[in-house]
């Protein structure tokens, strides 16, 4: 539970990742194929009816979208990271 509410406050705070992002997307060591995964699921989930809670739900209906966005674009700050420490280790 600690980890979702985690997630939820990056979505309020991810403006301060957007250099990572955009070395996310320059970063020759990140295969496009990554790429257009990380980019068609957060848009595919945002823009898709489909949802795991309804949106009609007070309060619940968009924390699914909040999680799961979140969980995506924490996954592109880390794997640039990681990316880039061995490259400085190298």
């Amino acid at each position: 539970m600690k980890r979702i509410f985690k997630r939820a406050a990056f979505i309020f705070t991810f403006w301060r990742s957007f250099p990572v992002l955009f070395q996310f997307y320059r970063s020759k060591e990140v295969s496009n194929r990554r790429k257009w995964f990380y980019s068609l699921g957060i848009i595919g989930y945002f823009l898709l009816p489909a949802d795991l809670i309804p949106d009609f739900i007070p309060g619940f209906g968009y924390l699914d979208d909040v999680v799961i966005i979140g969980f995506l674009l924490d996954r592109m700050i880390h794997e640039t990271k990681a990316k880039h420490k061995k490259k400085i280790i190298k």
